[in-house]
């Protein structure tokens, strides 16, 4: 009997929601540039040609029967794949499959995860690029390593070390936090190789006021995901001083406790306290990962 053919060593999973145009080209250079890979589009119910493309460019196409979200896309996508080593692009052409190699080369060097950073001008605009700016700050004070992409959608990993954190995954589009700081907290070698990202083909699926709220969010998630304790600590500093500082002006005045002064300190202690039942619920989360963890 024949032997059954290996899986593909790398997996190359494309997200797609109504990217019938860009993938003409994309899933081609992809097949040309990386004709061994696995190349899987999750159409993520598209209402135009996103799957007839796909096939049509010899790419395997995973179907949602309606839209869940490019985090649920990548999901199916990481579910589906075969390959050791998955590597996960926006379907909209931004992104160069020559730069796939770059990211693979990466990882041959030992790391779990090479993130394709992106350059100056390659924001799609200015106050996208600030936004990106200070979330890498942020993320990179967290973590205390440099963080130069913490959202970009175009990166390589190990599939079994990513499949660790799908549970994490939100269904939208913070699913690169999700998962650069999921690596970090478990102790993994995480990589970042400079790209340029080019305009994308066809409209955004982004929208400014919604998106720009959720990723506000991401900020405070950053924290609860790697240590919360780093962002419940100064938040209970603050009502606590504030607490203190009231008392003693009030009681200089008056000789008096008010109850402002009470429930400013009663608030900073249970801040405090949630802060370090959320570190606890952090520590279990990650139990079951590498014992190569650093413990924080």
């Amino acid at each position: 009997m024949a032997n059954r053919a290996d899986p593909p060593r790398v997996s190359i999973i494309l997200p797609a929601k109504n990217e019938a145009a860009s993938l003409r080209t994309l899933v081609g250079g992809i097949r040309k540039s990386h004709p061994d890979a696995e190349v899987i589009v999750v159409d993520d119910g598209s209402d135009d040609a996103t799957a007839e493309v796909a096939k049509d460019g010899g790419a395997r196409v995973v179907r949602h029967p309606y839209s869940m979200g490019n985090g649920a896309a990548v999901k199916s996508g990481a579910r589906a794949a075969t390959g050791e080593i998955l590597v996960f692009m926006d379907a909209d052409g931004q992104h160069d499959p020559a730069d796939i190699a770059r990211l693979i080369a990466r990882l041959e060097e030992g790391y779990d995860m090479a993130v394709g950073a992106r350059q100056a001008g390659s924001q799609a605009s200015l106050g996208r690029g600030l936004a990106n700016s200070f979330y890498n700050r942020f993320a990179s004070l967290i973590v205390g390593q440099r963080i130069e992409d913490l959202t970009s959608g175009f990166r390589a990993v190990r599939a079994d070390k990513f499949r660790e954190f799908l549970y994490l995954f939100p269904n939208g589009f913070s699913y690169p936090t999700t998962v650069t700081m999921a690596f970090f907290r478990a102790g993994y070698l995480v990589s970042y190789v400079p790209i340029h990202a080019g305009k994308r083909v066809g409209m955004s699926h982004l929208r400014p006021i919604r998106d720009g709220i959720r990723f506000l969010l991401i900020i405070f998630k950053v924290g609860t995901l790697y240590s919360p304790l780093k962002i419940f600590v100064p938040i209970a500093a603050l009502h606590g001083f504030i607490g203190v500082g009231h008392y003693l002006n009030t009681y200089l005045s008056t000789g008096r406790l008010t109850l402002g002064s009470v429930f400013m300190i009663s608030a900073g202690l249970t801040i405090f306290l949630i802060g370090l039942v959320s570190e606890q619920i952090t520590q279990l989360m990650y139990r079951g990962t590498s014992g190569r963890t650093d413990g924080r």
